[in-house]
């Protein structure tokens, strides 16, 4: 299906009439349109206001915005100060302490835990205590490796309540991943689990946290503090790790926010980047809890009372967005979800939102499509009329995976909100607006305020101003949530980002404009995979493969999966003189999965002679992934290859049919 075949859908009248939901934050595409036009073309005065209204300072700002792509020296609210702690729940708790802050639904359905402001206050005050007494100070990094529970939201505000900066790593990266993360930060704190709970399955999370530190430069790790999430026997290190009940049990329930500048780090989160190393991406208070706010009221259009559920990890940026801090910035009550789609049957996730009477429900293409493939008797029968808000997150969603979230999800009476955004973006950048903005299926629409998203001719780095084009996705001016830079690596931020097209902030991402201005993001233009969400390195695969004894050379691509987005595929070249012996394809996958996670496995490894290489020995991953999307009458021309004859081999290897 063409974008020109997609008709675009109006605005469910449910959602505008008063009588059945709340007036909506934004009610026309007029509305929309004149404060995005002041969003950037005065952005001082249009966040300037936003940040005095949704955000609580302890010291006013003087200077709204500061700085240019041009230099990369950009911060927002300069001279103000406030605390994200205090944001995300004193205030709050102050004004309404019995308000449910978090719902949290365990692995199995009947374990449901409700957690108010006034709890969330004492437990985070105790916390940021209990990390004072290891000797955590304002400035230090701490490592959370834990699982979906509310002992990880606690955690991360009470690191921000005392202005050490958090870095939580997600919990189904391996010993390898995690270690490299702890050592990047320079952590001396890590909080864990003894174990997690997914899918009716124990995972070892303690046994996992202490292979990571158990050797090299991670023995820098002075304190682990374990919470008792099942009770299983964990390994134990005198004088290193303490349980978390013990800790709080001795701590006071009093602990004063830390003031913080409004460009103070206020957490790290680990992305993988091209060349193999993960990207340590630093967001700053400020501005960062401003994007995360805005977002939730204006593009989930929250309302009092509402409840909201987003389904991702907080081991990921949507985690620490839209389940944490997002929603806790405006007093909501947020759901978090310790389980799969599938357990302890596909009707997970309609049975959470008639329980919960969930209003705004956030997950990503990957479980919509597999929801979808599993038939629609998992939905039929479940009562979702509190839905208002549907979203999509982590990759380009295909119309007919939209559709299906529309018309049986949804019941074509819910606003569908099809987000566009990175890591490095810090929240949603481009999607429709409930109650504004028509949609179209596979498209995130329109820029959020103050985003002026720009097409570029990939070859000259000029902009493409004309309608109907396709090229790369860029934005042209500074906005409040942006990442401030890579974590001890300031030129790495500015050559990924910034130089590649000067006077511009590269996305990575390909995109095409249609003539109503609508942005379809097409995917990546770098060496990133993406996977169900995660973004995934192919150097980094390609280097966990070649870690292995056998292993010459390894080439990773992305195929297109209709359940996933994309796939992995690995091609490796032998050793000389080593036989390809039984069931050493499975025993590379088992590597991937040990050295980054099994959320990196790939989906097929091929064993070949020699890859595609030009006559300077450049492996032409273009053509392998032109082989394995089933378009090797499309390879163009070959004839700078070294031994062009290998194309056929590869056609052969991979669709075991001769070219």
């Amino acid at each position: 299906m063409t974008v020109e075949q997609i008709a675009a859908h109006p605005v469910p009248q449910r959602l505008l009439d008063e009588s059945r939901c709340p007036k909506p934050h934004v009610s026309s595409l007029e509305q929309y349109k004149s404060m995005w036009q002041e969003s950037v073309d005065q952005p001082e005065k249009f966040f300037g206001n936003l940040a005095n209204e949704l955000l609580s300072w302890s010291k006013p700002f003087d200077t709204v915005k500061h700085g240019s792509f041009e230099n990369g020296d950009i911060a927002w609210f300069l001279g103000g100060e406030l605390n994200a702690s205090y944001n995300c729940v004193d205030r709050h708790a102050m004004k309404n302490p019995d308000k449910v802050a978090i719902i949290h639904e365990g692995d199995e359905p009947d374990q449901v835990r409700k957690i108010t402001y006034g709890e969330l206050l004492r437990d985070v005050s105790k916390m940021a205590n209990v990390l004072k007494s290891r000797g955590v100070r304002k400035g230090d990094n701490v490592a959370i490796y834990m699982p979906m529970i509310p002992e990880a939201i606690v955690a991360i505000l009470a690191c921000t309540r005392i202005g050490a900066p958090h870095s939580v790593v997600f919990a189904g990266f391996s010993a390898e991943s995690l270690r490299d993360r702890v050592v990047d930060c320079s952590a001396r704190v890590v909080i864990t689990s003894d174990e997690g709970r997914r899918g009716g399955k124990n995972i070892a999370t303690k046994r996992i946290v202490d292979d990571a530190l158990g050797k090299g430069e991670a023995n820098q790790v002075e304190s682990v503090i374990v919470f008792k999430r099942t009770g299983s026997p964990v390994p134990w290190v005198e004088d290193r790790d303490v349980w978390w009940h013990d800790e709080m049990d001795k701590a006071r329930s009093v602990c004063a926010p830390e003031p913080m500048n409004a460009e103070d780090p206020l957490f790290l989160l680990y992305t993988s980047g091209s060349t193999g190393s993960p990207k340590g991406i630093l967001h700053t208070t400020g501005g960062y809890l401003l994007g995360a706010a805005a977002t939730v009221k204006y593009i989930f259009d929250y309302q009092p009372n509402d409840v909201y559920a987003c389904m991702a990890d907080i081991g990921w940026v949507t985690g620490h967005s839209y389940i944490v801090y997002g929603p806790l910035t405006l007093g909501a009550t947020t759901v978090l979800f310790e389980s799969t789609p599938t357990y302890p049957n596909p009707s997970r996730f309609w049975d959470l939102i008639q329980k919960h009477k969930i209003t705004q429900f956030y997950t990503a293409p990957t479980a919509i499509r597999a929801l979808r493939r599993l038939g629609d008797q998992w939905v039929d029968g479940y009562d979702l009329s509190s839905l208002r808000v549907l979203g999509s997150v982590g990759e380009p969603i295909n119309p007919e995976a939209w559709d299906w979230y529309n018309e049986k999800v949804g019941k074509n009476q819910c606003a569908i909100v099809d987000t566009y955004w990175q890591t490095e973006t810090g929240s949603i950048i481009v999607s429709p607006l409930p109650g504004a903005t028509p949609t179209k299926a596979g498209s995130a629409t329109l820029p959020f305020f103050g985003i002026k998203p720009i097409i570029l001719d990939p070859t000259t780095g000029k902009e493409i101003t004309e309608p109907d084009v396709t090229g790369v996705l860029a934005i042209s001016q500074p906005w409040p949530s942006m990442s401030r830079t890579v974590y001890n690596n300031h030129s790495r931020y500015l050559d990924t980002y910034l130089n590649p097209y000067p006077g511009f902030y590269f996305t990575g991402d390909g995109a095409s404009r249609d003539t109503d201005g609508y942005i379809w993001v097409r995917g990546r233009v770098d060496d990133v995979i993406n996977v169900s969400g995660h973004r995934l390195s192919t150097a980094e695969i390609e280097s966990a493969l070649v870690s292995h004894e056998t292993v010459a050379e390894s080439a990773v691509i992305g195929g297109n999966d209709d359940l996933t987005g994309q796939c992995i595929h690995a091609f490796v070249s032998l050793k000389p003189h080593v036989e390809a012996g039984e069931g050493l394809e499975k025993e590379l996958t088992l590597q991937v999965r040990k050295i980054i996670g099994p959320f990196a496995t790939p989906k097929r490894v091929y064993l070949i002679s020699d890859h595609p290489k030009t006559r300077s020995g450049k492996i032409m991953r273009r053509i392998l992934r032109k082989i394995v999307n089933g378009e090797q009458d499309q390879l163009g021309d070959i004839s700078t290859l070294a031994d062009p004859s290998i194309v056929d081999q590869l056609v052969e290897k991979v669709h075991g049919v001769k070219a």
